[in-house]
Protein backbone atom coordinates (compact mmCIF):
# COMPACT_ATOMS: atom_id res chain seq x y z
CA UNK A 1 0.00 0.00 0.00
CA UNK A 2 1.73 3.12 -1.36
CA UNK A 3 1.27 5.89 1.75
CA UNK A 4 0.13 9.49 1.37
CA UNK A 5 2.47 12.55 2.64
CA UNK A 6 0.47 15.95 2.83
CA UNK A 7 3.15 18.86 2.15
CA UNK A 8 2.81 22.21 2.79
CA UNK A 9 0.39 22.04 5.83
CA UNK A 10 -0.11 25.66 7.16
CA UNK A 11 -3.36 25.48 8.85
CA UNK A 12 -4.93 23.58 11.83
CA UNK A 13 -8.07 23.11 9.50
CA UNK A 14 -5.72 21.88 6.26
CA UNK A 15 -3.84 19.33 9.43
CA UNK A 16 -7.29 17.89 10.47
CA UNK A 17 -8.63 17.69 6.72
CA UNK A 18 -5.63 16.07 5.71
CA UNK A 19 -6.04 13.22 8.24
CA UNK A 20 -9.53 12.85 8.12
CA UNK A 21 -9.54 12.39 4.30
CA UNK A 22 -6.55 9.50 4.95
CA UNK A 23 -3.60 10.98 4.76
CA UNK A 24 -0.53 8.85 6.49
CA UNK A 25 1.62 11.80 7.20
CA UNK A 26 1.67 15.81 7.21
CA UNK A 27 4.63 17.65 6.22
CA UNK A 28 5.55 21.00 7.48
CA UNK A 29 7.68 23.50 5.41
CA UNK A 30 10.25 25.24 7.87
CA UNK A 31 12.87 26.36 5.24
CA UNK A 32 11.64 29.62 2.79
CA UNK A 33 8.88 28.75 0.99
CA UNK A 34 5.15 29.85 0.03
CA UNK A 35 4.45 27.03 2.42
CA UNK A 36 6.56 27.72 5.16
CA UNK A 37 5.74 27.54 8.48
CA UNK A 38 7.15 28.88 12.09
CA UNK A 39 8.20 26.30 14.98
CA UNK A 40 5.41 28.04 16.87
CA UNK A 41 2.61 27.59 14.35
CA UNK A 42 3.77 24.06 13.78
CA UNK A 43 3.74 23.24 17.37
CA UNK A 44 -0.14 24.77 18.33
CA UNK A 45 -1.30 22.66 15.25
CA UNK A 46 0.64 19.56 16.08
CA UNK A 47 -0.47 19.44 19.79
CA UNK A 48 -4.32 19.78 18.70
CA UNK A 49 -4.05 16.56 16.10
CA UNK A 50 -5.08 12.82 16.62
CA UNK A 51 -2.24 11.11 18.77
CA UNK A 52 0.01 9.36 16.53
CA UNK A 53 -0.29 11.70 13.26
CA UNK A 54 3.09 11.20 11.64
CA UNK A 55 5.14 14.67 10.89
CA UNK A 56 7.67 15.10 8.99
CA UNK A 57 9.76 18.41 8.78
CA UNK A 58 11.15 19.69 5.66
CA UNK A 59 14.44 22.00 6.15
CA UNK A 60 17.04 23.28 3.69
CA UNK A 61 20.88 23.31 4.93
CA UNK A 62 19.60 23.67 8.80
CA UNK A 63 21.79 22.99 11.49
CA UNK A 64 20.88 19.39 13.07
CA UNK A 65 20.91 20.50 16.36
CA UNK A 66 18.08 22.93 15.50
CA UNK A 67 16.54 20.11 13.68
CA UNK A 68 16.26 18.11 17.09
CA UNK A 69 15.55 20.70 19.24
CA UNK A 70 12.18 21.25 16.63
CA UNK A 71 11.51 17.29 16.34
CA UNK A 72 11.28 16.75 19.74
CA UNK A 73 9.22 19.96 20.55
CA UNK A 74 6.58 19.22 17.74
CA UNK A 75 7.06 15.51 17.60
CA UNK A 76 8.28 14.90 14.10
CA UNK A 77 8.78 11.56 13.22
CA UNK A 78 11.57 13.03 10.73
CA UNK A 79 13.48 15.33 8.60
CA UNK A 80 13.24 15.74 4.98
CA UNK A 81 16.27 17.58 4.10
CA UNK A 82 16.19 19.69 0.41
CA UNK A 83 19.70 21.23 0.67
CA UNK A 84 23.15 20.46 -0.30
CA UNK A 85 23.64 18.70 2.65
CA UNK A 86 26.43 16.49 2.47
CA UNK A 87 26.22 11.84 3.07
CA UNK A 88 28.47 12.62 6.53
CA UNK A 89 25.95 15.06 7.49
CA UNK A 90 23.39 12.80 7.56
CA UNK A 91 24.16 11.14 10.94
CA UNK A 92 24.40 14.37 12.96
CA UNK A 93 20.36 13.73 12.57
CA UNK A 94 20.35 10.59 14.69
CA UNK A 95 18.45 9.38 16.37
CA UNK A 96 15.87 11.22 13.60
CA UNK A 97 15.45 9.30 10.74
CA UNK A 98 16.36 11.49 7.94
CA UNK A 99 14.53 11.74 4.43
CA UNK A 100 17.09 12.96 1.72
CA UNK A 101 15.68 14.54 -1.42
CA UNK A 102 16.36 15.12 -4.68
CA UNK A 103 15.77 16.89 -7.25
CA UNK A 104 15.62 14.73 -10.79
CA UNK A 105 16.51 16.50 -14.27
CA UNK A 106 17.91 13.44 -16.23
CA UNK A 107 19.03 9.84 -15.35
CA UNK A 108 22.75 11.26 -14.18
CA UNK A 109 21.27 12.87 -10.90
CA UNK A 110 20.73 9.25 -9.74
CA UNK A 111 24.04 8.67 -9.48
CA UNK A 112 24.28 10.55 -6.07
CA UNK A 113 21.91 8.67 -4.72
CA UNK A 114 23.71 5.59 -3.66
CA UNK A 115 26.42 8.01 -1.48
CA UNK A 116 23.14 8.53 1.13
CA UNK A 117 22.07 5.34 1.22
CA UNK A 118 22.55 5.52 5.05
CA UNK A 119 19.21 8.09 4.43
CA UNK A 120 15.46 6.33 5.59
CA UNK A 121 14.19 7.04 2.14
CA UNK A 122 14.85 8.69 -1.19
CA UNK A 123 12.35 11.79 -2.32
CA UNK A 124 12.50 12.82 -5.65
CA UNK A 125 11.26 15.60 -7.14
CA UNK A 126 11.46 17.16 -10.59
CA UNK A 127 14.44 19.66 -11.55
CA UNK A 128 13.73 23.34 -11.64
CA UNK A 129 16.37 26.22 -12.04
CA UNK A 130 16.61 28.09 -8.41
CA UNK A 131 13.57 26.02 -6.93
CA UNK A 132 13.86 23.35 -4.26
CA UNK A 133 10.24 21.98 -4.37
CA UNK A 134 7.08 22.62 -4.91
CA UNK A 135 6.69 23.48 -8.18
CA UNK A 136 4.34 21.71 -9.44
CA UNK A 137 6.23 20.05 -12.38
CA UNK A 138 6.59 16.49 -13.03
CA UNK A 139 9.84 14.19 -14.53
CA UNK A 140 10.43 11.10 -15.86
CA UNK A 141 9.02 8.59 -13.96
CA UNK A 142 10.91 5.71 -15.53
CA UNK A 143 13.74 7.69 -13.20
CA UNK A 144 12.28 7.04 -9.90
CA UNK A 145 11.68 2.91 -10.60
CA UNK A 146 15.41 3.10 -11.25
CA UNK A 147 16.15 4.68 -8.53
CA UNK A 148 14.32 2.03 -6.52
CA UNK A 149 16.73 -0.30 -7.45
CA UNK A 150 19.58 1.44 -5.27
CA UNK A 151 17.45 0.00 -2.24
CA UNK A 152 15.95 2.93 -0.21
CA UNK A 153 12.09 3.14 0.02
CA UNK A 154 11.49 5.89 -2.79
CA UNK A 155 8.70 8.81 -2.42
CA UNK A 156 7.49 10.10 -5.33
CA UNK A 157 7.25 13.90 -5.09
CA UNK A 158 6.54 16.78 -8.00
CA UNK A 159 3.65 17.51 -10.14
CA UNK A 160 1.24 15.07 -8.36
CA UNK A 161 -2.56 15.81 -8.73
CA UNK A 162 -5.86 13.90 -8.39
CA UNK A 163 -6.07 13.03 -12.22
CA UNK A 164 -2.17 11.76 -12.69
CA UNK A 165 -1.47 9.96 -9.46
CA UNK A 166 -3.08 6.68 -10.27
CA UNK A 167 -0.93 6.27 -13.13
CA UNK A 168 2.23 7.09 -10.61
CA UNK A 169 1.37 4.72 -8.29
CA UNK A 170 0.53 2.18 -11.32
CA UNK A 171 3.60 3.07 -13.29
CA UNK A 172 6.44 3.49 -9.99
CA UNK A 173 4.85 1.45 -6.98
CA UNK A 174 6.46 3.80 -4.86
CA UNK A 175 6.60 3.74 -0.47
CA UNK A 176 4.91 6.90 -0.66
CA UNK A 177 3.99 9.66 -2.65
CA UNK A 178 3.86 13.12 -1.93
CA UNK A 179 1.93 16.06 -2.54
CA UNK A 180 1.40 19.90 -2.00
CA UNK A 181 0.84 21.97 -5.02
CA UNK A 182 -1.86 19.97 -6.44
CA UNK A 183 -4.12 20.02 -4.06
CA UNK A 184 -4.46 23.86 -3.21
CA UNK A 185 -6.16 26.08 -3.85
CA UNK A 186 -3.72 28.82 -3.51
CA UNK A 187 -0.03 28.24 -1.80
CA UNK A 188 -0.42 27.32 1.49
CA UNK A 189 -4.04 26.66 1.19
CA UNK A 190 -5.75 23.04 0.56
CA UNK A 191 -8.57 22.71 -1.49
CA UNK A 192 -11.09 20.00 0.66
CA UNK A 193 -12.03 18.57 -2.41
CA UNK A 194 -8.87 17.95 -4.23
CA UNK A 195 -7.40 16.45 -1.50
CA UNK A 196 -10.29 13.89 -1.04
CA UNK A 197 -9.76 12.97 -4.87
CA UNK A 198 -6.48 12.65 -4.28
CA UNK A 199 -6.35 10.71 -1.15
CA UNK A 200 -9.39 8.16 -2.73
CA UNK A 201 -7.36 7.94 -6.15
CA UNK A 202 -4.04 6.91 -4.29
CA UNK A 203 -5.71 4.04 -2.11
CA UNK A 204 -7.76 2.60 -4.66
CA UNK A 205 -4.65 2.31 -6.92
CA UNK A 206 -2.16 0.70 -4.57
CA UNK A 207 -4.38 -1.90 -3.40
Amino acid sequence: MTLVKVCGITSLDDARAAVECGADILGFIFAKSPRHITPAQAEKIAEKLPPFTVKVGVFVNENPRLVLKLASAIGLSAAQLHGDERPEVLSNFYPLPVIKAFRIKDKSDLAFLPAYITASAFLLDAFVAGKRGGTGRTFDWKLAVSAKQIGNPVILSGGLTPENVSDAIRKVDPYCVDVNSGVESRPGKKDLRKLKKFISNCKRASR
